[in-house]
């Protein structure tokens, strides 16, 4: 055999050995998804696959979920990567709907303030909004609706989520960190919020984010932040997550399932594909660990599962290693001057409510709500609970009139307009 032939024999079996191995923990993984499964194989067993597309569809056109958008802006990274933002505005008539499509270029002003006796007003607060892995700013939709016109808001995608640009770093190689994702909000902060007074709201992976921002800008939080609400989020010892499973089986993956993301990661296409393939069992894993309850309106299941399914599996697979090194207890004790919502749901697999209670034992002047029958995307599964709390939040700190009433906002499809 040629050294070509033999080279190219080693390459195939590296690979062959590779996807083995990817298949074996692929298994173990299917394991784990054994209860969703099971309610997809009865429900292929009476309803064809070309309904089941069809019922999507028609999921899709009912849904108003994601449609709100407001003024575009782009902020840039220290690494030059661009990250979406959108700002809906206060002042009445603006409606925020401007063209937030991803072609646009425009960038969002900062605060605008009106001028009395020759001087300004001062800006008004600011309320950023970071999500989660996997999801982008629609996931604050309900929340998003019900504040709209009240108080100033700004809605971002995480590098490589939603309509930001891939990260050029991590194109380039380098290990994603928390600590990059702070830095990230920090600029989104300067282009969409120099000035006047913040409150930070992050849920999961977007908690983590304003803690990271504080771990490295503690000023930026003594200075100008009013308030933080933490949404189902932690502050580390993830890798101690055992997602609802035995633990000895949830050990068996977490072993092998960072090398598996990697194969799948260098597969793009391919897995794309195959996540078409089965996206009936996608579909069942994403409601067993996004919601904790049985009764959630299939439109908001849907949308859950189109957030999620539009994040390339090379994008999963580079932000997960992030998660399981993330430890920034440290960075909690900047948060006690300031008031503090930490929510969580009760049935939450990813970030369990144990971790919520940590955080509130670092911060025991904060507000602990445990939020019964609910998963991890509490915000979409009990919006009105949220919101509420949200907006006791704001009422306490003045960002919004004590007599403003949130109820109902955003709560039901056809308000979508508002």
């Amino acid at each position: 055999m040629s050294e070509s032939g033999a080279g190219d024999a080693a390459v195939t079996a590296a690979s062959a050995a590779g996807w083995r191995r990817a298949g074996i923990a692929g298994a173990a993984i299917g394991v784990l998804a054994a209860g969703a499964a099971a309610g997809v194989a009865v429900e292929r067993l009476t309803v064809g696959r070309s309904m089941r597309r069809k019922a999507r569809l028609a999921l899709d056109t009912t849904g108003p979920y994601g449609s709100l958008r407001g003024l575009p802006g782009r902020a840039a990274a220290d690494d030059g990567t661009e990250l979406y933002y959108e700002v809906d505005e206060v002042e009445e008539g603006d409606g925020g709907e401007a063209d937030g499509g991803p072609g646009s270029t425009a960038s969002a002003p900062g605060p605008r303030r009106r001028r009395l006796f020759g001087r300004k007003d001062p800006a008004p607060v600011t309320v950023v909004f970071s999500h989660g892995y996997c999801l982008s700013q629609d996931s604050w939709h309900f929340q998003r609706a019900a504040l709209r016109g009240l108080v100033r808001t700004v809605h971002w995608d995480q590098r490589s989520h939603g309509r930001s640009e891939r990260g050029r770093a991590q194109t380039d190689g380098v290990p994603l960190g928390i600590d990059q994702l702070g830095r990230d909000l920090k600029a989104v902060i300067d282009a969409a919020a120099p000035e006047g007074r913040l409150v930070l709201v992050g849920h999961s992976m977007g908690g983590m984010t304003v803690m990271a921002l504080a771990a490295r800008y503690p000023e930026l939080i003594r200075d100008r932040v009013a308030a933080v609400a933490f949404v189902g989020t932690s502050s580390g010892r993830l890798g101690e997550v055992t997602f609802g499973l035995p633990t000895a089986g949830v050990n068996a993956v977490r072993r092998v399932l960072p090398g598996v993301l990697r194969a799948l990661g260098s597969q793009t296409e391919l897995v794309e594909r195959g996540r078409r393939a089965t996206a009936d069992l996608f579909a069942g894993l994403i409601k067993r660990y996004s919601f904790g309850s049985r009764d959630v309106d299939p439109v908001v299941e849907r949308f859950a599962e189109r957030l999620i399914e539009s994040t390339p599996i090379d994008v999963v697979a580079e932000f997960y290693p992030a998660f399981t090194e993330h430890d920034e207890s440290g960075a909690l004790p900047a948060f006690r001057s300031v008031p503090v919502l930490i929510l969580a749901g009760d049935k939450d697999l990813i970030t369990p409510s144990s971790h919520s209670e940590v955080i509130a034992d670092q911060l025991p002047d904060a507000e602990l709500v445990i939020v019964p029958d609910a998963g991890h995307l509490v915000m979409l599964e009990h919006p009105e609970t949220v919101t509420d709390r949200l907006a006791d939040l704001l009422v306490r700190v003045g960002a919004v009139p004590a007599a403003t009433n949130v109820g109902g906002h955003g709560s039901t499809a056809h308000q979508h307009g508002d």
